[in-house]
């Protein structure tokens, strides 16, 4: 849905949104303990993310989320040029616990993962997660909103980028400057990945998307209406710096890369991706 001052949705959201007289106030939760009781800083991802409550949130929607994603992943890893035994290296920015990287590992039994994330919390849970990918790993610490050069651990170039459900929390300057980044670590040939929640590029498809949510879950018109505090800041934050489908794909070829496309789309979840040109070497 647009994010609030977007054109043609600020107006609209406000009653279908609204946080009404039942929900529970901002900074207390039925658990004692709430992700908005935060400091007034310009961006919350950082803060959601670096904290427990963010985490435990995570792993409570975690069997629901990746039931419904499991074939996403799956044609993620699909895509990728590299023959089942072949040895490679990629990355998975914003890997959060590496739901995704172990998807593309089970493909690929030669393939070893650099698992890039921000927060202490997911990683650590990550590594619960991935212990019997042992020696086919490793995670590094990296703050995606920070453009400059990569951490050192990173190696360059690699087979492959993916990203999933983290490029929608950077703001617009910085998915360009990423994306850029992105092709410069890639080999000649080398594949680029995103999988990502997009916002609708107008009303009438918004009103479409609805549509479709509602009548697949008809209990979501009303939980929209009537989200706690909690779970309206959390909607909030989800979609800060989110933005429709043309620009990102524009920023990809803006960036260099070639045979990019939208590979699969279904409502507001989208994967594309382009590849780095065969003729492009690394400075």
């Amino acid at each position: 849905m647009p994010m609030p001052g977007q054109a043609g949705g600020h107006r609209r959201r406000r009653s279908r949104y609204r946080v009404t007289a039942g929900a529970v106030a901002a900074g207390v939760s039925r658990r004692g303990v709430s992700i908005c009781f935060m400091p007034d800083i310009e961006d919350t991802n950082a803060a959601v993310w670096k904290t427990d409550i963010g985490v435990n949130f995570w792993k409570s929607t975690e069997n629901d989320r990746e039931r419904r994603r499991a074939g996403h992943r799956d044609l993620l890893a699909e895509l990728l040029p590299f023959g089942v035994d072949e040895p490679f290296t990629f990355v998975d920015l914003g890997a959060g616990t590496g739901a995704a990287a172990r998807t593309i590992l089970d493909h690929f039994p030669g393939a070893h993962a650099i698992l890039a994330d921000f927060s202490p919390q997911m990683m650590a849970q990550g590594v619960l997660e991935l212990a019997r990918y042992e020696g086919r790993y490793t995670y590094v610490e990296f703050d995606l909103t920070r453009a400059g050069d990569w951490p050192a651990p990173i190696p360059v170039p690699v087979g492959a980028v993916i990203s999933s459900l983290c490029v929608h929390h950077l703001k617009d300057e910085r998915k360009q400057t990423l994306f850029g980044e992105i092709l410069e670590h890639l080999a000649p040939g080398g594949w680029y990945l995103n999988y990502d929640p997009v916002m609708p590029p107008d009303p009438v498809v918004e009103e479409a998307w609805l549509r479709a949510g509602d009548r697949r879950d008809p209990s979501a018109a009303d939980k929209r209406v009537h989200r706690t505090a909690e779970e309206q800041f959390r909607y909030e934050n989800h979609v800060r710096y989110m933005v429709p489908l043309d620009p990102q794909v524009a920023y990809l070829r803006a960036a260099g890369f070639e045979g990019v496309d939208v590979y699969w789309k279904e409502l507001d979840f989208v994967i594309y991706g382009g590849q780095r040109p065969v003729g492009i070497g690394h400075r």
